[in-house]
């Protein structure tokens, strides 16, 4: 690697690290809220809570229309007024959440007694103040990424969070052991928040005039409305577990592998931070910077990640039965389903970098060629392997499933873009975790679970160690530049 290769790591890096730091204390915190939760709530009351994360997100889905992504792809492109940008892209998504949200009013109690098995206003009403409010928050924080406001990201965050546990606290002095105190402690968070985004919003902008630009909203449709589909399949992917087991097994099981997929969404934290800091850093290299250059970029920084993220599954694995000790007694069964569900965050961040091949170049009908066959694949092991295995099968089915759209999506994101990228090496180590993931999750033979999991991971180090070294020497660089500073 070059001097100015070497730098430009560095600098990576180090904006990284002003995005991440907030996720950190965000990532600790979920330590702390995670079993505040399982042990006030009974797993088929925490059950309840995961039919609420997915109701808002198919609503969110149909009223944001793609337009969050036609506001990344053209944010940085030259003659684009962003004033005006964010205004456009914001027009047609809250007609729709107020639209959506009036149908859900209007049929409440059927929506309410299929999701949650019961219904009353403060959950209709619940429900729509977060979708409605997750279409602001959406656009105002993308506002923030796109300005690189690493800081200012970081500590919103943080804010959330603190908000969020504070008001499980007060919700649970309110109304007791009831799946609402989560809905609740989820809404309120996100409308403090968003308020604060707008005011933040009025005073940074509200000088600026905005001013008309080429860029016309049928444009921005054109770009974004190919995304639903794609979110669609990724809510189905996300959700169709919990619907399997739920159907399947009842609210008490989903509640259990709902903890442990709790678990990935703190690990999940990663990823919202890396897209944050990945998506504008991406999209504003392939539009400025030359075509040799970004790939060698997007290569050297694809090794270097997916050196971590499987580094992350061996140890998550390794050390799991100390984090589903956080859980509660009722919630140690999640223990069984860690080792396979930990490939759905590591795939995901993986997908981000070498999926970007088709958000260049807007041929998104990959992406629902990827998406549809994952979803096939993961009805059939759902359907399969649920009713047999229940949360076991369920995350086995997941595994897999983020594996066929893992391959098929980077597959076709070459075509449209090809990067060198290293598979080899991720094939590797998966092979290597996979074979541990299944002993850890079929077999409890201690001695053996840990020599098998030392020796794959060992491996696993063996394999990546030149990306080691190159990691070694860019934390150096950032050491030292905080010690400059």
């Amino acid at each position: 690697m070059t001097v100015d290769n070497k730098q430009k790591q560095t600098g990576l890096l180090s904006s990284f690290i002003e995005y991440f730091y907030g996720n950190f204390v965000v990532l600790l915190l979920g330590f702390v809220s995670l079993p505040l939760i399982t042990r006030v709530l009974p797993t088929d009351e925490y059950g309840r809570t995961s039919m609420f994360t997915s109701a808002v997100s198919i609503i969110y889905i149909f009223a944001i229309l793609g337009l969050d992504q036609s506001y990344i792809r053209f944010y940085f492109k030259e003659g684009v007024d962003k004033k005006t940008l964010i205004l456009q892209c914001l027009k047609y998504p809250v007609i729709l959440i107020l639209v959506l949200s009036a149908v859900y009013a209007f049929f409440s109690g059927l929506f309410n007694t299929f999701l949650f098995g019961e219904s009353s206003p403060d959950i209709t009403l619940l429900v729509i103040a977060y979708t409605v409010t997750s279409v602001f928050e959406r656009f105002l924080f993308l506002n923030i990424r796109m300005e690189q406001n690493g800081k200012l990201y970081s500590n919103l965050n943080i804010l959330s969070k603190v908000l969020y546990i504070a008001f499980i606290f007060l919700f649970v002095y309110l109304i007791g052991r009831d799946f609402k105190v989560v809905l609740y402690a989820l809404t309120l968070p996100l409308v403090i928040v968003t308020a604060g985004l707008f005011i933040r919003y009025f005073f940074v902008r509200h000088r600026e005039k905005h001013t008309a630009h080429d860029l016309t909203e049928r444009e921005l449709l054109l770009y974004g409305i190919p995304f639903v589909p794609i979110l669609l399949m990724e809510w189905l992917l996300s959700s169709m577990d919990k619907w399997s087991i739920k159907i399947f097994n009842g609210f008490s099981e989903t509640g259990v592998y709902s903890s442990a997929m709790q678990i990935m969404t703190i690990l999940l934290t990663v990823k919202i931070t890396y897209v944050a800091f990945w998506s504008p850093i991406a999209m504003k290299k392939y539009e400025n910077e030359s075509e040799e250059s970004c790939k060698a970029f997007f290569k050297d920084t694809f090794d270097k990640v997916q050196f971590l993220c499987m580094s992350a599954a061996f140890l998550l694995t390794l050390f799991r039965s100390l984090i589903v000790l956080i859980l509660g007694e009722d919630y140690r069964e999640a223990v069984r389903v860690i080792p396979y569900l930990s490939l759905m965050p590591v795939l995901s961040i993986l997908f981000e970098m070498t999926g970007q091949g088709v958000k260049f170049t807007g041929r998104l009908k990959y992406f629902n060629y990827a998406s549809a066959a994952a979803i096939i694949c993961n009805l059939i092991g759902n359907t399969l392997l649920v009713p047999r295995l229940c949360g076991t099968g369920a995350a086995l089915a997941t595994a897999v499933t983020y594996i066929v759209y893992f391959f098929i999506g980077t597959y076709y994101s070459k075509k449209c873009y090809p990067v060198d990228y290293r598979l080899k090496g991720l094939i590797m180590s998966l092979i290597l975790y996979t074979v541990f993931a299944s002993y850890a999750t079929f077999f409890q033979n201690a001695p053996v679970f840990v020599l098998l999991g030392a020796g794959t991971f060992i491996i696993h180090l063996i394999i990546n160690r030149d990306i080691m070294k190159d990691l070694i020497i860019s934390l150096k660089g950032i050491i030292k530049q905080f010690k400059e500073r």
